[in-house]
């Protein structure tokens, strides 16, 4: 990586924790920890640093580069959502299903070699098991589904319409296989 690059990474995360600095100083029930502050830095620093490896590279083509984005920022927001304000209820344990996913998604990323074939199976098969969380949550775990199923099943199928559009994209890339990036 070039200086720029690591620059880039410590900077942008930087600027985007001056959005809750602000408003832990000016909004009345805003009550972050300084672990709040940590892992909201850690969660900005990695989808940084992920973008910067995935979607700038040259060899890339635009449907590989927007299904990359598109999958770092969703799987940014599934993150940040469940670790904000939990998606089930506040003590589901159906809410580890969302970062389980999240975690079967990196796995997916390293073992397809970033081809774009492959990206859009992991993609796909993130937008089916984000489509199934609701029911197996509310189906093991129903005491404490506090939005109700209908809510919950519809941000559920938001964050599965964003990634099968990736995998869309990630198909589309694929097509066009000169123009793909290849890593070891």
């Amino acid at each position: 990586m070039k200086r720029k690059d690591y620059l880039l990474i410590a900077f942008v995360p930087l600027t985007l924790l001056l959005l809750p600095l602000t408003g832990q100083l000016t909004v009345d029930g805003w009550h972050w920890k300084w672990h709040d502050f940590v892992m909201a830095w850690a969660v900005f620093t990695f989808t940084t640093w992920f973008i910067r490896f995935l979607v700038t590279r040259p060899a890339a083509n635009l449907p590989y580069k927007v299904a990359a984005t598109l999958a770092i920022v969703t799987g940014l927001l599934i993150t940040w959502v469940n670790l904000a304000v939990q998606i089930i209820g506040d003590d589901n344990p159906g809410n580890v299903l969302y970062l389980l996913t999240i975690l079967g998604g990196f796995i997916g990323v390293g073992t397809s070699r970033f081809q774009p074939a492959a990206l859009s199976r992991v993609a796909f098969g993130m937008a089916a098991a984000l489509l199934l969380i609701p029911a197996v949550s509310v189906l093991m775990w129903p005491a404490d589904f506090n939005p109700g199923y209908a809510k919950v099943q519809i941000l559920s199928s938001a964050f599965a319409a964003m990634f099968a559009t990736s995998g869309l994209l990630f198909r589309r890339a694929a097509c066009h296989p000169s123009a793909t990036p290849t890593y070891p």
